[in-house]
């Protein structure tokens, strides 16, 4: 008797222990989200719930980053932005390097994507200084900070926890892909979660490419590359390659869209209005010798969406290569 009941038991047990791998129940609804969203794609009940029982992963959280993540530490970035471009104009003989030393990766990235090598590396050091930044947080604890302390009652923050839960489900699928143990699947981050050296966040590593190899490593440089390249020819139609002879002054541009900035409210480079209809006052508007720049950087800014950001990258681009030329 004593014997059945322990088979009832161990039976009983063994159900529960299955039935916790055959779904994605938790207490925490954000939990369910991110568990089937991985699971959608292709990620395995029982790994999906490993994942996020993990002490490691999900019992820890990213204070600094959380701090760096609300409103008045965003706007303070932005305005930051102006000095941060100015300031990386003095990184030109590094990027002249850089574009030197692997001149061979810039040619298959331009031939194959139609981007720029110029803005390839533009990018590469506005992100991380040509890899020089090396980030100090990890991706998934960024992220699960962020959705357990967010309290969607506004927009943004509806936004913001939306972003946080399909990137967990990404970094999830990435590192099932590895197949790697939770506990040892460890993406090294900026305090916003983005990775490696062109700063992929993980719901954009379907865009990763590896120069030579199968699975793409951002935290090399010919990876970042190739990377970065198919990002803007996939995610912004970045085909043809600029011909800088058709652009304007680049620097003297910049210097007046700051100027418009910093007197205009709601100023953009490029929009006129936003997705949900919120109007700006558009620099570029009805200024056709700002045609073919509007049209480019309007292609970087699907990179990062920010004018000062865009510009930023054009300018250094732009210096760049009548560097090289």
């Amino acid at each position: 008797m004593k014997t059945k009941l322990l088979l009832l038991i161990l039976l009983t047990l063994g159900t529960l222990l299955q039935a916790k791998y055959t779904n994605c129940t938790f207490k925490n609804k954000n939990y369910s989200d991110v568990c089937i969203q991985a699971v959608k794609s292709g990620v395995s009940y029982k790994y999906a719930n490993q994942f996020l029982t993990s002490y490691f992963k999900t019992k820890k959280y990213d204070e600094v980053s959380w701090k760096y993540l609300q409103p008045n530490k965003i706007k303070h970035h932005q305005v930051q932005e102006k000095k941060a471009n100015n300031a990386l104009v003095a990184y030109i003989p590094q990027m002249l390097q850089n574009l030197k030393k692997y001149k061979e990766v810039y040619d298959y990235a331009e031939k194959k994507y139609g981007v720029n090598r110029e803005i390839i590396a533009a990018i590469l050091l506005k992100e991380t200084k040509l890899g020089k930044i090396k980030p100090s947080h990890d991706a998934f604890i960024v992220f699960n900070t962020m959705v357990v302390r967010t309290n969607p009652n506004s927009t943004r923050e509806k936004w913001l926890l939306k972003m946080g839960k399909t990137n967990m489900a990404s970094i999830i699928s990435h590192c099932f892909k590895l197949s790697l143990p939770p506990s040892q699947c460890n993406l090294a981050s900026s305090y916003a979660g983005a990775v490696g050296i062109p700063q992929f966040m993980p719901n954009s590593f379907i865009y990763a490419k590896s120069y030579k190899n199968k699975i793409a490593d951002l935290s090399k440089m010919e990876d970042a590359i190739v990377s970065a390249a198919n990002f803007l020819h996939q995610k912004a139609g970045f085909d043809t390659l600029i011909n800088w002879d058709t652009m304007p002054d680049i620097p003297a541009v910049e210097a007046q869209w700051y100027e418009y900035d910093y007197a205009t409210k709601n100023a953009s480079f490029v929009y006129e209005t936003s997705k949900n209809g919120k109007v700006y006052n558009c620099f570029t508007k009805g200024r056709s010798e700002l045609k073919k720049m509007k049209e480019y950087a309007k292609k970087v800014m699907r990179y990062n969406n920010s004018s000062n950001y865009a510009l930023g990258v054009m300018r250094l681009a732009y210096e760049s290569h009548y560097y090289l030329y």
